[in-house]
């Protein structure tokens, strides 16, 4: 595993090094100033059509340009830096981009400011202040209110390299990274009050190859936000909390959705957060999936929910009662996850019940609830644990609530005997399932190595607290 980290490690840097030697910044030839297009630094003065002319003429530039934004605050409205461009593009940002009070001004267009459709961008440094207060206080009024505004928002973009941007008080969403490919967001700082609604620190969605590095994430919502069609997304170096954690979904809330795969998340610390790592998908009908996810080497300090996977997520009880969840989740492996959990239970798996969760993998996993071990609660899952699991694993065998319910209307004695009946049963169902005219009769070889299965099953089993072997049936 030490030469997997060591590979991994090797190929972001390599990544890294490609991305910016993508924008030669030692011969970036030509230089755009906003304050030459009118922008004014006081913070107070509209500088937006000052930054929109200033874009356009680097944008139009035959070389590698740079869009220099110096010291100082500059007050903007809602900006459209629209590619695509002729050559690689820098902007770099001294200053710090200030909205305006009135939350009316930056319109129901969701961006205040959005590049789309460019090509080899980097943007480094800059602090933006989106003055969200103003909104977050109609949202929880009732009030009449525009739709918000996310504050940076990348869409049908490639080639990205975002570092050393800092934001504060967004009225939604900080940074979206939407429909884009090879985009490395570097040592970025999003900060919003834990009470502000819908605060997402980053949200990716349809894109490939994203890379998040060193980031300091304290919001009302997601620290990350996963949505659908996001592939080959590497996190690490994270710092969550408070919000809502790093989560996968939702998810499944449209009937035709694009999968989640490749998704990795290491060194990570999580404090005070309302989740850990959480897959979270609609209880309705979808095509999506969650596949080949990795949590690993995370630290969690306070944390309401560390582990968990809700695929019965369905707020107000609207849209969705009484259904489960389409989206398949499978593959998904926690490793080396330590620390304390706010709540008694720290790992909760609550998988759809007509697609069952598959693969999961724990592996060192260490979760205390005031100075003791934390419970765990599982549904519909099926999976392995090994090495040092506290709380201990409920997801050693999968079954299905309905094969057992005529074993739970009697009061079975759980011994050795008994539980081979029961598991001898199930094999001899599924068996049945998958081939209808082998009825309940064993092949020779079958036989024998589903033998060899029931005894491991069952010496596991005898081992297991009476409680924890009824919960599996």
């Amino acid at each position: 595993m030490a030469i997997i980290n060591h590979c991994c490690s090797c190929l972001l840097l390599i990544f890294l090094l490609f991305m910016i030697s993508l924008f030669g910044l030692s011969n970036a030839a030509a230089t755009y100033n906003v304050m030459k297009y009118g922008a004014k630094a006081d913070g107070k003065t509209d500088s937006t059509q000052a930054f929109v002319k200033t874009w356009a003429a680097a944008c139009s530039s035959a070389q590698t340009a740079t869009m220099y934004v110096p010291k100082g605050g500059f007050l903007l409205k809602a900006a459209v830096f629209r590619g695509p461009c002729k050559s690689k593009i820098i902007v770099q940002i001294y200053g710090t981009l200030i909205a305006p009070t009135d939350y009316w001004a930056l319109g129901n267009s969701g961006h205040w400011i959005l590049f789309i459709k460019v090509n080899r961008l980097a943007v480094f440094g800059g602090r933006l202040d989106a003055k969200g207060a103003g909104f977050w206080a109609c949202r929880k009024s009732g009030k009449s209110c525009p739709v918000g505004a996310r504050s940076i928002t990348f869409n049908w973009a490639n080639d990205v390299v975002i570092s050393g941007l800092s934001s504060v008080n967004s009225q939604l969403t900080h940074l979206v990274i939407n429909s884009c490919n090879n985009v490395a967001v570097q040592n970025v700082e999003l900060y919003a009050p834990d009470d502000s609604p819908n605060t997402d620190g980053i949200h990716v969605q349809g894109s490939t190859g994203v890379t998040i590095t060193g980031a300091t994430l304290m919001t009302g919502d997601d620290c990350v936000s996963i949505g659908p069609g996001t592939k080959n997304l590497y996190m690490s170096n994270i710092r969550c909390g408070p919000g809502h954690g790093v989560s996968i979904g939702s998810l499944g809330r449209a009937v035709n959705e694009a999968g989640v795969q490749n998704v990795t998340l290491t060194n990570a610390v999580f404090t005070g957060s309302d989740n850990g790592v959480r897959i979270k998908s609609w209880a309705r009908p979808s095509t999506g999936f969650v596949t080949n996810i990795l949590f690993q080497n995370i630290m969690m300090r306070n944390v309401k929910n560390p582990i968990i996977i809700d695929q019965n997520y369905c707020p107000h009880n609207q849209g969705c009662p009484n259904q489960g969840s389409g989206v398949k989740i499978s593959q998904v492996t926690y490793k080396n996850i330590q620390g304390t959990s706010a709540t008694a239970e720290a790992v909760t798996f609550d998988c759809s019940p007509s697609n069952p969760c598959r693969g999961i993998r724990l592996h060192d996993i260490k979760l205390t609830y005031l100075n003791k071990v934390a419970t765990s609660s599982c549904n519909n899952i099926g999976g392995t644990s090994t090495g040092v699991v506290m709380p201990r694993s409920c997801n050693v065998l999968y079954v299905k609530k309905s094969e057992c319910t005529q074993f739970a209307r009697t009061e079975m004695s759980y011994s050795q005997r008994t539980l081979k009946r029961v598991i001898r049963s199930l094999i001899l169902t599924l068996n049945s399932t998958n081939d209808p005219g082998a009825g309940s009769s064993y092949d020779k070889d079958a036989g024998v190595a589903e033998e060899a299965m029931l005894n491991l099953v069952v010496a596991y089993m005898a081992s297991l607290p009476s409680q924890l072997t009824r919960r599996l049936f």
